[in-house]
């Protein structure tokens, strides 16, 4: 058995359209320094991996990797689980509905581990067939502050873990503060997956596949916290050694 390497961290990219400077609504491609940060603190190799719409270009970049995070970003179309826009739904962005569409398929093609994150665990979620609260204005009771500003280390509210999951393995503990950054979140939940954490109002905050080796999702931002939250720190570090373990021959 060969030497393990440091295993390749793929990161789904973002478009930003300046809105000002010399190049107004000039499209760059980007990731927050956070999630390179995490992957890099933890023994991983970051890639970024810009929005394509190219199928055989996404198949090639997934293959070079050993792990995928599908990262935060804008609102996902709601006509990606068959419902018509409602007012409070934020800018959406097709093509990386479509992106991270290709790189789910790629990924599971492949079985490599996969980490969601925010935008991230909702898309997983549409992926396998769920749907979302276009805002949660329409959960239909009262929620505590989902978006709490700035100060992205700043942890504001609680979320339970439940016991039988990957996640209560990594933070171990029921109960763990978490930061929030979100408008929308998973309503009905996808085939295949299962729910693993909420938060005192009954908002869905982690879920995980129920037979893939390994494919967990949170709504909270954990490359955010990876510095100060044991926990956050150590999702990055299972996830980024499941992937490792590809590595060996």
């Amino acid at each position: 058995m060969g030497k393990k390497k440091k295993p390749v961290i793929g990161i789904a990219g973002n478009v930003l359209k300046d809105s000002g400077g010399m190049f107004p609504g000039y499209r760059r491609s980007y990731v927050n320094e956070d999630y390179n940060m995490a992957v890099i603190q933890n023994g991983g190799v970051p890639f970024i991996i810009p929005v394509s719409q190219s199928d055989e270009v996404i198949e090639k970049q997934v293959s070079m990797i050993d792990g995928l995070i599908i990262s935060g970003g804008s609102d996902i179309s709601s006509l990606e689980y068959e419902e018509e826009p409602l007012p409070l739904l934020g800018d959406i962005l097709p093509e990386r509905d479509y992106f991270d569409r290709k790189l789910l398929d790629a990924a599971i093609k492949r079985q490599i581990p996969i980490l969601g994150i925010c935008r991230g665990i909702q898309f997983i979620n549409v992926y396998h067939g769920g749907t979302l609260y276009q805002d949660h204005s329409y959960y239909g009771k009262d929620v505590i502050r989902h978006w709490q500003g700035h100060d992205p280390d700043v942890k504001t509210h609680h979320v339970h873990l439940e016991k039988e999951s990957k996640l209560y393995d990594i933070y171990k503990d029921e109960d763990i503060i978490v930061n929030s950054f979100h408008h929308q979140s998973v309503k009905d939940l996808g085939k295949g997956l299962k729910i693993t954490g909420k938060s005192k109002d009954g908002i869905i905050e982690g879920v995980e596949s129920i037979d893939y080796p390994f494919m967990v999702a949170v709504q909270w931002h954990p490359e955010m916290l990876f510095r100060t939250d044991e926990g956050s720190n150590r999702l990055f570090k299972i996830f980024i050694e499941k992937s490792s373990e590809r590595e060996e021959s």
